[in-house]
């Protein structure tokens, strides 16, 4: 997978990506949120390394919104389903089932209006 295939699924909109591609990504997008958290919890509450820690978790957190809006989206495209469901995954509670469902269920077989084959672009 080369570069302009990390850039793609990551930060573009367009095209589709299987459950399994979802799934891996997502995790290693979850792994860099959770990194710097667990780096945070290892320090002295109230020290300065505390106090960066916890500033890079926060930039980090702000920083994979993106990859994980776009995984949703071209997730939401192998269902054949309009991306702006992908806002259900910041609904607390109907985001964890949202999840699962775009882990699990598989998407459409055949070509579809955003795609014609899962994990590349339109």
């Amino acid at each position: 997978m080369g570069s302009n295939s990390l850039i793609w699924l990551f930060f573009s909109f367009s095209g589709r990506v299987s459950r399994w591609v979802y799934f891996l990504a997502s995790l290693l997008v979850g792994i860099a949120q959770v990194f710097p958290y667990y780096r945070f919890l290892l320090v002295p509450e109230g020290s300065e390394a505390a106090a960066t820690w916890s500033t890079i978790f926060m930039v980090v957190l702000i920083a994979s919104l993106w990859p994980h809006v776009a995984l949703s989206v071209k997730r939401l495209h192998d269902f054949n389903r309009e991306g702006l469901f992908a806002v259900a995954l910041f609904i607390p509670i109907l985001s964890i089932v949202t999840f699962f469902v775009l882990c699990f269920f598989p998407g459409d077989k055949d070509a579809n209006r955003f795609g014609t084959v899962t994990n590349a672009p339109k």
